[in-house]
This record gives structure tokens, C-alpha cells and sequence, in this order.
């Protein structure tokens, strides 16, 4: 039996007044995830644990199983992992946005207009930097997607305890980083960050590329500003720890970065894009092909769009991404056969609140051998009368390997 983990990214909403005062995904019309729960097992869960506001990070940390207070450092290591550079134990990794400062280093756009040209040859500039007296840290960045890129630091007597340098807000410069305790290694740490931005000013600033945006009258991309600062963990590997075969199919940098740590393999899906627009016909068939053609015996798929139409408070929009997902993506995952598969979120992205909130989430579970209880439709209000009851998010991965027949038993 295989398995399945599919989360469908800041579900979880609260009752909203343009929607009846019902959620979007209560408001939605939802027959294939309905048809689901009907014969299915239901519940609500916590990613991390009640009134606890996950991040997406920390909510997939807890998901496979892993203790999130233990794992997680910092959202840079899952970032960096997560496009590509090849992160080791004890690098210090960011975040970081590509941003445009004024004459006088104040910020006046903190993603750079959203910048959507190829920022490699930017990040090909940024890779020739060093700083004075730090010839022995390696200095590395790696675009992502749009504004966004990370960078890492590897050297001796590095520290992941310092602060932010994302003043949050235009009209302000980019905050002087500071050490959190007084160890030198943070002190040479947070020296070396507030180098780095200046260094990525000059280098930055005269870019063709950023000539060629001033005169287009678009924001130049002039400036990194890190932020999301982590100490790269070691991390159990997922498939060693569950004798499992698993792969990965997601959007995002993070997600992808976070299923990289685990070890997990990394299955692309061309036409993504994280947002409502995504190509979910593609997304779809990726998965099938997973599930058929492939030797992986479990899955994680996380499908981004609701999450954004939360953070942008568009009730409407995430409703219809909803139904779109119900349409094109659970039409064909409930024909599936021979897996269990789970249908949660990550956390809420209530659209009153435009960001997460510690609100449960729905969660399903739906496959051969799954009792089945009385709940008739999925959503965060229904699925509460469900047999699963109220849930951890630590929880999910030993019910899932339960119900696929792959754990042993505890005692005689």
C-alpha cells in the first residue's frame, strides 16, 4: 500500500461575512473532496500543537514526523536547499529579498517592483564578492524565483544568532545587524552581514540590468537585504527512519528545500507557479505518473494558491481555487487505488487575518481498510465530527504508516 500527503497550502480559513459567513472551502461547491470524506475518516488537526501560528516551515517540519523545536533553525536552510545550492551541517543560510534603495540607502521598494527578469546575472556579479578581513568565508547566492534568493555563509566560527536585517517597511534603511549574545563568533557573524549588504550595493547598483530598469522607469534590483537567518541542522533521514521510498511534489523553494533535508527525491512539475494561476492539469498528471509509474511508496504534494488568495484576503478568489482544485486535482485522486491518502493544510490563512493563523485544519484520510465515519462534507467545521477527533500534525506520519501496513508493533 502506498501513501499519500497531499496539503493544500493555508486551507483553513474563518467564516467569512461576503461568503455567508461561512469559510471558502464551507462555501466552495466540493464534490470529489465531499465524496472523499463520506467515505472516509475525519478530524481536525494542529500542525504544531494548539493556538500555536505555524509557518508553512515549521507546519511540514511537524508533518514528516519531525520536532519542529528541534529541526527548525531558521528558514534560510530550507530556502537555500530548496533552489538548488548545496547546503552542509553548520552553514549559516538567509533568505533574501532583491531590493531597491535610494541614493542615501533607504528603502524604496523591498522586492524590487517584483522584479520578474532573470536575476542570475545579478546573482553571477553578487558570487565574485568577497570582503576584507573574511577572505576564509566563502560567500555564496543563488536566485530564486521573482525578487527572491538566498545566500549562504560557510566558514569557521560562524553563528546563526544574530538579528534581521529586513527593515519590514519603505522609507527606512536596511536595519544594522546586530549579534544576539555576545559571543565573538556572532559578533564576526553580524559584521560580516552588514559588509554584505553594503558589498551588494556597489556591486549591485551601475548592473546593466538595473540601468536598463531605471530607464524603463522600473525599480532596480540594487540591493540584497537577507532575513529568515538559520544554522543548516543535520536531519534524520525520512526514509531511513520510516523504511519508506519517498518523493516530493511542490511549488516552492521551501517546501522542496524541506523535502530535500529529509532526503526525499524531488519530482518537477513544469507550468507551477505557486499562485492561483498554477497549472493544475500539469500537477495533476505529475502525481498520477508518480503514483503509477514510479518506486516511491509515499508522497508529499503541497498545492500553494489558497494560501496566497489568504494573504491577499480575496474570499472570493480562494474559492475558486478551491473548486478548481476539487475539479481537476480530486476528480482523479479519489480513482485512485492501492494508496491512503491524507488531505489536510499546513495552517490556516484566515482571510479576515491576511496571514496564518493557530485556527485547526480540516484533515482527511481516504483509502482501502480506512474506517469510515459519518462526517458528508470536508471542511473546517463538519470535519470536527469526525473519527480522527483533534490531531497533532507529529501525529500523521505513524497513522499513515499504519494504515499502510508498515510499522511494527510496541511490546509483546
Amino acid at each position: 500500500m502506498k501513501g499519500m500527503i497531499l496539503v493544500i497550502d493555508g486551507l483553513g480559513d474563518r467564516p467569512v461575512e461576503e461568503l455567508g459567513n461561512k469559510t471558502p472551502l464551507q462555501k466552495a461547491n466540493t464534490p470529489n473532496l465531499d465524496k472523499m470524506a463520506e467515505n472516509g475518516i475525519n478530524g481536525i488537526m494542529d500542525s504544531i500543537a494548539p493556538g500555536v501560528r505555524p509557518g508553512s516551515d515549521t507546519a511540514h517540519i511537524a508533518i514528516l514526523g519531525y520536532d519542529p523545536y528541534v529541526v527548525y533553525t531558521g528558514r534560510g536552510p530550507f530556502e537555500a536547499a530548496g533552489v538548488g545550492l548545496d547546503v552542509k551541517v553548520g552553514d549559516i543560510a538567509f533568505r533574501c529579498n532583491f531590493s531597491t534603495v535610494d541614493d542615501d540607502f533607504i528603502v524604496t521598494d523591498r522586492r524590487a517592483g517584483r522584479i520578474k527578469d532573470d536575476t542570475s546575472s545579478l546573482i553571477e556579479e553578487l558570487n565574485k564578492m568577497t570582503i576584507k578581513g573574511y577572505e576564509d568565508v566563502e560567500i555564496m547566492f543563488k536566485e530564486s524565483t521573482g525578487h527572491r534568493a538566498v545566500l549562504v555563509l560557510r566558514g569557521i566560527n560562524l553563528s546563526d544568532q544574530i538579528t534581521d536585517a529586513d527593515p519590514k517597511i519603505v522609507g527606512k534603511p536596511p536595519k544594522t545587524v546586530y549579534p544576539i549574545n555576545n559571543s565573538i563568533n556572532a559578533e564576526k557573524t553580524a559584521d560580516l552581514l552588514n559588509k554584505v549588504i553594503k558589498e551588494s550595493y556597489k556591486i549591485l547598483k551601475n548592473h546593466p540590468l538595473n540601468l536598463s530598469r531605471i530607464k524603463n522607469n522600473e525599480p532596480p534590483a540594487n540591493v540584497i537585504i537577507p532575513r529568515g537567518v538559520g544554522l543548516v541542522p543535520e536531519v534524520e533521514d525520512l526514509n531511513k527512519k520510516y523504511g519508506i521510498n519517498s518523493a516530493c511534489i511542490a511549488e516552492t523553494g521551501l517546501i522542496i528545500g524541506i523535502a530535500r533535508f529529509a532526503g526525499m527525491d524531488i519530482i518537477d512539475v513544469e507550468g507551477s507557479t505557486g499562485s492561483v494561476d498554477t497549472n493544475l492539469d500539469v500537477f495533476i498528471d505529475t502525481i498520477l505518473n508518480a503514483v503509477n509509474n514510479t518506486d516511491h511508496d509515499l508522497f508529499l504534494v503541497n498545492i500553494k494558491g489558497a494560501d496566497e488568495s489568504g494573504h491577499d484576503g480575496n474570499a472570493e478568489e480562494k474559492m475558486r481555487f478551491i473548486e478548481k482544485i476539487d475539479e481537476i486535482v480530486f476528480s482523479k485522486i479519489s480513482q485512485l487505488q492501492e494508496i491512503v491518502t491524507v488531505v489536510t493544510a499546513d495552517h490556516s490563512t484566515p482571510i479576515s487575518v491576511k496571514d496564518h493563523s493557530a485556527d485547526p485544519v480540516p484533515i482527511m484520510i481516504y483509502g482501502e481498510g480506512v474506517r469510515v465515519d459519518d462526517v458528508k462534507r470536508f471542511n473546517e467545521i463538519d470535519s470536527v465530527k469526525g473519527g480522527l477527533l483533534r490531531v497533532k500534525g507529529s501525529d500523521l506520519m505513524n497513522i499513515l504508516m499504519d494504515l499502510m501496513d508498515n510499522t511494527h508493533k510496541f511490546g509483546a
